[in-house]
């Protein structure tokens, strides 16, 4: 069995789903990384939930943003793969499933994200080039990159 990808707007997202990816998004992004940071942004509602489901679970996840909310570009955001199931190499099949998502639902190929530096090899095998230099968000260093 492989991961199955789908996308739901917010308001779609069942109460399992929406518990399993902020759980997703907790365990990495706030223990894991051990960075204590707003995850519950406000900006759910407005995002389309890329949801990467195996054996029931959602072990990866993205959100999608459109023109003009995140960045002037759609916006990939929150990316994330369970721990247990990075050594299948899904963060790929995550990020085509993502940018297939933005060019299907937004109508667009241009995209701006905000990735964490040590990714920064990642996002380049999928087309995304440095922006500008690095920052601090959350202090963790970060480079903008954009593709289209």
């Amino acid at each position: 069995m492989s991961i199955q990808f789908k996308i739901k707007p917010f308001n779609e997202l069942s109460v399992t789903e929406l518990y399993q990816a902020l759980q997703l998004r907790s365990d990495v992004f706030i223990v894991e990384q051990n960075c204590v940071y707003p995850d519950l942004d406000g900006k759910d509602a407005k995002a389309l939930h890329l949801l990467g489901v195996y054996e029931g679970n959602i072990v990866a996840y993205a959100r999608l943003f459109g023109p003009g909310y995140y960045f002037d570009n759609a916006s990939i955001g929150r990316v994330v793969i369970n721990t247990e199931y990075r050594d299948r190499k899904w963060g790929h099949n995550l990020m085509q499933a993502a940018i297939a998502g933005i060019e299907e639902h937004y109508n667009t190929m241009a995209i701006t994200i905000s990735a964490q530096l040590y990714l920064k090899k990642f996002y380049e095998s999928h087309g995304f080039v440095q922006d500008g230099e690095g920052y601090l968000e959350d202090d963790i260093p970060h480079i903008r990159m954009h593709k289209g």
